[in-house]
């Protein structure tokens, strides 16, 4: 092989390798979400980016013995040529035959390893990671194509590696992760507003991350501080209590001082006047949540929401009651302030 056909070669093996890096990161680094609409719009490099992207051990098994092959190929192919290119200039030089082979290897090993490592490696990884969901879209299908020729190669090494891997008790995974943590998330959020690609005017993201930290413990009302009515309470009692402080929702207490519900305002408008100041009907009387100090406030929602109620006892480890929390003030926690409809009334 003439040495200008060895320099080709080395061109050739420089883009190949460039090609398995750039697929490695692509296939690792392309975000699903962006992938998945074009394929059910029916690209088929779409659906053959996915395929890569869940089948990632597969691809990078592929693009590892694409690079490992092409790099011990470049050098090969390329030393000779380059090597015997330049004993011609060196020996000019006067140096003697031992010191101008010696040079040229060193030059040679040196510049190949340069053109390796930058536009072999750096340059597609670089590229790779900026345009990665373009990446995948255009090296996605050539890589698969490859891993297909050699399945049963590759197929063998990636269970060799993932046999290494379980003997350290490491279960390995096929599918690239696009899944986030919460901290992750919002970090990502943290991130987007410092670059001035995201607004929180209304602090309604903040909120939501600070609202799955809290507890049912962070948001309650202490039974000292609360407006409740006694046993027997009647609905002119209501009335005078709404006149009193304006709220629409009072919890009412039992004989032994424990919370028996509570009573909405609402619920007591169809009562006729003869009805008035008589005790409130059991059935008028709603239900509360019971819930202990440290539950989720998230999950205190969740609770009110699937059975509709407004107000949630709040316990703690030893079963005593603590205070009670407001649907109200749960809300207030992810989207703002909340008034009372009756308050915004009353003080209009």
């Amino acid at each position: 092989m003439s040495d200008w056909a060895g320099i080709l070669w080395l061109v050739i093996l420089l883009m190949f390798n460039a090609f398995f890096v750039g697929a490695e990161f692509a296939v690792i680094s392309a975000r699903r979400s962006q992938i998945e609409p074009r394929a059910e719009a029916g690209s088929k490099r779409a659906r053959t980016a996915l395929y890569a992207m869940e089948h990632a051990t597969l691809m990078l098994a592929t693009s590892q013995l694409g690079i490992t092959v092409c790099s011990l190929l470049i050098l090969n192919v390329s030393e000779p040529a380059i090597h015997h290119l330049l004993e011609g200039p060196l020996a000019w030089t006067g140096l003697p035959p031992e010191a101008v082979s010696i040079t040229a290897f060193v030059l040679t090993l040196v510049g190949v390893s340069y053109l390796h490592v930058v536009f072999g490696e750096m340059v597609p990884k670089n590229a790779a990671f900026s345009l990665p969901d373009q990446a995948v879209l255009l090296l996605a299908p050539p890589l698969v194509m490859v891993s297909r020729i050699f399945r049963h190669l590759i197929a063998a090494l990636n269970a060799i590696a993932n046999g290494v891997l379980r003997l350290f008790r490491v279960e390995p995974v096929s599918e690239t992760n696009s899944t986030f943590t919460l901290e992750e998330v919002a970090s990502i959020v943290n991130h987007s507003t410092r670059e001035g690609v995201l607004e929180d005017r209304s602090g309604a993201l903040s909120a939501a991350f600070e609202f799955t930290a809290k507890r049912a413990s962070d948001l309650l009302v202490p039974s000292v501080d609360l407006v409740t009515l006694d046993p027997g309470a009647t609905p002119a009692d209501v009335e005078a209590a709404v006149a009193r402080h304006g709220f629409s929702r009072y919890p009412i207490r039992d004989e032994a001082g424990a919370f028996d519900g509570y009573v909405h305002i609402k619920d007591l408008l169809r009562l006729g006047e003869d009805r008035v100041h008589q005790a409130i009907p059991p059935k008028r009387i709603r239900e509360m949540l019971a819930v202990r100090a440290e539950t989720d406030i998230e999950d205190v929602l969740a609770g009110m929401q699937a059975r509709g109620i407004h107000l949630a006892r709040v316990f703690d480890a030893n079963d005593a009651e603590l205070g009670v929390v407001f649907l109200e003030d749960v809300i207030e926690e992810l989207v703002g302030e909340v008034h009372d409809a009756t308050r915004r009334q009353r003080f209009a």
